[in-house]
């Protein structure tokens, strides 16, 4: 029990140590602006951790500008995507700002190359290869759409339009007209039986007076 106990006092009496000293260090406002080292083009939206201060993170707006409260002697690290990271220590500054201009070297990872193979082997590539499909050109495609067989097909299946539809009842509309020009009634004389009638009393009248006429 007494050496869990000296423990827990020596643990305390550190933490108490580097509190005060942490207290005792100055406190400076940090501000800068982050370029790329070879072109002095703005890098911007870097990510900022003071490294000394509980990786306390920060990020750089889009003009690359940061500012934040540090300390004294802290270790600060500039990451971004496609740079090396660089880190910076504030040093000890008569005010209570530091301004500092930040460069950021570019950095290019080359990937290994990767080759994919959606076959399992070289067998099941070379059946695949032999059992593909070669589409049709656009000459041959549009020649079978346009065959007879094809256009009567789709003449089968596709409804008349609107127009086709007028042109038809305006062609129906005109005959019927036409027709009813030419015979009033709508009918054949050679089927009526009245029409036959009046032809056989007028042949039966003109024979009456022709015999008058002879006497």
């Amino acid at each position: 029990m007494r050496s869990i106990r000296n423990i827990l006092v020596l643990l305390l009496t550190v933490g108490v140590t580097i509190s005060s000293v942490a207290q005792q260090r100055k406190l400076v406002q940090f501000s800068g602006v982050i370029h790329n080292a070879d072109t002095n083009v703005i890098v911007p939206y870097v990510t900022v951790t003071n490294l000394s201060f509980n990786n306390q993170t920060f990020t750089a707006n889009h003009q690359g500008y940061f500012s934040f409260v540090a300390h004294e002697g802290d270790t600060i690290l500039f990451s971004s995507v496609g740079y090396r990271a660089t880190s910076i220590v504030i040093p000890e500054v008569p005010a209570d700002k530091y301004t500092a201009m930040v460069n950021m070297t570019a950095e290019i990872k080359e990937l290994p190359m990767v080759t994919p193979y959606p076959w399992a082997s070289i067998d099941e590539f070379n059946m695949a290869f032999m059992s593909l499909e070669i589409a049709d050109d656009d000459i041959i495609v549009a020649k079978r759409n346009l065959s007879p067989e094809s256009l009567a097909a789709m003449a089968a299946v596709t409804p008349r339009s609107a127009e086709e539809i007028q042109n038809f009842s305006a062609m129906q509309n005109h005959i019927g007209l036409t027709n009813k020009a030419v015979n009033q009634r709508m009918a054949n004389p050679l089927l009526s039986p009245f029409a036959w009638g009046n032809l056989i009393r007028q042949i039966t009248e003109g024979n009456k007076s022709r015999q008058r006429s002879g006497q």
